[in-house]
């Protein structure tokens, strides 16, 4: 038994849409309730039919017995050997029919739920293609991933597993009801005096298992993300000595999921004694009522032995069907959280464009309107134009809208109003590749997949060349650490792209813009994570790497951008100050306090005095 699942908001609704999926394959699911109705029936037809075998053997056995006694010499018992043989034959067919059915529709549902739910998972994917970049801020990694994967996987397993055995389970039941029906209607009363216990069993027992069950899930989601916490900040712990509260605070957790835990396997672990309880009460009053049946001649030993065996099969369905009844609708809820991805409202054309115009600014913002929301506007009328070949650097405080400021250049968010042109065209006319085939980007947060260093580079630009990869790499002052690997380039980068430093990793990032050959480059803080000399380096790779090609650096450290031909200072969506860093200094403005600021906390930790 599985935990209670959570209900869905529109259950028949999604299940109605859901089918719309199964529709291409229709005639193949058709073929599996088929096959399985008829793989059932083929099985619960012989222990009838060998019923009839124990029969013949009962009678020959008893004929023999009355000629023994009215002294008649017997030498072997009056048994049709030859009628129990065609008997057994038809048992075997009916048994290999039955496993044909069962094969056939298990690998042609395997095969449709697979087709189906790889239709789910290619929707998704252009679906999430298509979403704004809100849908990511506004959602975790963790509950995308399970969407894409837990939630495929279930509705996979359900359609694959679940759909025929509640086709079986059904006719099972009723099978089974009308063989004991057939054989003798006054022994499938007594039968049936379990049911309503077995419902009992699944409707009152089970519930309660399912509520520590829920409390067993919460517990060791609570214990699996501390492990991982705890494994991706081992360092750090280790260093202010919380080994032992981390240990304390795991064995609490630890303790809280092992009661939830005992509980819900105890308790669960009583429905099929229980079961088996009621199944074995109903057997006996089954046997005692066919033996006195038999013993008053009013009915065959093999029939007693078919019903024996039939009450065996009897509460089997009733189980099967309680458990459905939780798949189906962690199944259903699972399709409803797939339909919510796919319902997200897309990123939209905009329907009304501004026509072009000739200027010299490679980009020009002309006044942008813009808030991440329509009740909190960050930018009112935002205005600036960046020259081709020229180094535009973006400076302010935490929340001035820097980073906002790139967002709109590439088109990851729309505008609410004005326009951002690039070569004097408006950037709505544009579709979002075309517009951002034109820019590469470098992040603060490195992101680099699981593959080669070569790979890595060359995902900048998949058609380059091994001279222009190497070009890339030397201008990014790569080539020399990756050498003294013993693989070089050949290395492979982890998960994390942790078996490298992480000046390392921001060095193959650039090598990755570099090579990538654009017209504009972003640069968000991309030398933050590098050594002095290496970003002396770097900064030097770009003077030589930026001529010709216009450029947006992003910046906190307002040393690293004092040769920008324009540096705009932002602040609370707008722009404060614009001009080179002398023009601003002699403002004596917002740009020199934040650079002096910078300038006179550097000297102040450089004049403590050291520490032991």
């Amino acid at each position: 038994m599985k935990g209670k699942p959570e209900k869905a908001k529109n259950f028949w609704g999604t299940t109605r849409r859901l089918l719309a999926y199964m529709n291409p394959w229709k005639w193949g699911i058709i073929a599996v309730i088929v096959f399985a109705i008829g793989s059932v029936i083929f099985q619960i037809v012989t222990p009838k039919i060998l019923g009839k075998a124990t029969t013949e053997i009962y009678k020959g056995v008893m004929s023999g017995y009355m000629q023994m006694k009215l002294g008649h010499a017997v030498s072997k018992f009056p048994i049709d050997f030859t009628k129990i043989t065609h008997i057994l034959i038809t048992v075997a067919v009916c048994y290999v029919v039955s496993g044909v059915l069962s094969v056939a529709q298990q690998l042609i549902m395997a095969n449709i739920s697979q087709k189906i739910v790889y239709n789910l998972r290619r929707d998704m994917k252009e679906k999430m293609q298509r979403l704004p970049i809100k849908y990511y801020d506004m959602h975790s990694n963790g509950d995308i991933m399970s969407r894409a994967v837990n939630d495929m996987d279930n509705i996979g397993g359900t359609l694959q597993q679940s759909l025929a055995q509640l086709v079986t389970s059904v006719v099972t039941f009723v099978g089974v009801f009308f063989m004991m029906l057939s054989i003798s209607w006054k022994m499938t009363l007594i039968a049936c005096v379990t049911i309503p216990l077995s419902l009992f069993i699944v409707m009152v027992v089970a519930p309660k298992s399912q509520k520590h069950f829920a409390a067993q899930q919460k517990s060791l989601g609570i214990l699996n993300n501390q492990v991982e916490e705890n494994y991706a900040g081992h360092t750090v712990l280790k260093t202010f000595n919380k080994e032992d509260d981390m240990i304390e605070q795991f064995e609490e957790e630890n303790e809280r999921y092992y009661q939830a835990s005992w509980k819900a396997q105890f308790i669960s672990g009583l429905i099929m004694p229980f079961m088996n309880l009621i199944k074995n009460i109903g057997y006996v009053f089954v046997a005692i009522a066919g033996g006195i049946a038999v013993a008053h001649k009013t009915m065959a030993l093999g029939d007693v032995q078919a019903f024996l065996q039939y009450v065996n099969q009897f509460t089997q369905p009733i189980t099967q069907l309680a458990n459905l009844a939780n798949t189906i609708q962690a199944t259903i809820v699972s399709a409803e959280r797939i339909f919510e991805v796919l319902d997200e409202d897309e990123m939209k054309e905009p329907t009304e464009v501004l026509p072009d115009e000739r200027t010299d600014a490679k980009i020009k913002f002309e006044h942008v309107k813009f808030g991440y929301s329509n009740k909190e506007i960050l930018m009112k009328d935002f205005n600036f134009e960046a020259n081709p070949g020229k180094m535009v650097a973006i400076v302010g405080p935490t929340g001035a809208g820097k980073t906002t400021l790139i967002n709109l250049l590439e088109r990851f968010y729309e505008i609410n109003g004005g326009v951002i042109r690039m070569d004097g065209i408006d950037t709505r006319k544009m579709s979002r590749d075309e517009l951002r085939s034109h820019f590469a980007m470098v992040l603060q947060d490195t992101w680099l997949f699981t593959g080669t260093i070569y790979e890595n580079i060359k995902y900048g630009r998949e058609d380059a060349t091994d001279e222009e990869i190497m070009a890339a790499a030397k201008a990014a002052h790569v080539d020399t650490f990756v050498r003294q690997l013993p693989k070089g380039y050949d290395t492979i980068l982890n998960e994390e792209a942790s078996n490298i430093s992480q000046g390392q990793r921001q060095l193959l990032t650039i090598a990755r813009a570099f090579l990538a050959n654009p017209e504009v480059l972003i640069l968000d803080e991309a030398t933050s994570s590098v050594d002095t000399r290496t970003e002396v380096l770097i900064q030097r790779a770009m003077n030589k790497l930026l001529a010709g090609r216009t450029s947006f650096v992003v910046a906190h450290r307002l040393s690293t951008i004092r040769d920008a031909d324009k540096i705009i200072v932002m602040n609370h969506g707008s722009i404060v100050e614009t001009g080179n860093h002398e023009s601003l200094m002699e403002k004596n403005g917002f740009y020199a306090d934040l650079y002096n600021s910078q300038f006179n906390q550097t000297e102040n930790l450089g004049d403590e005095p050291a520490t032991v």
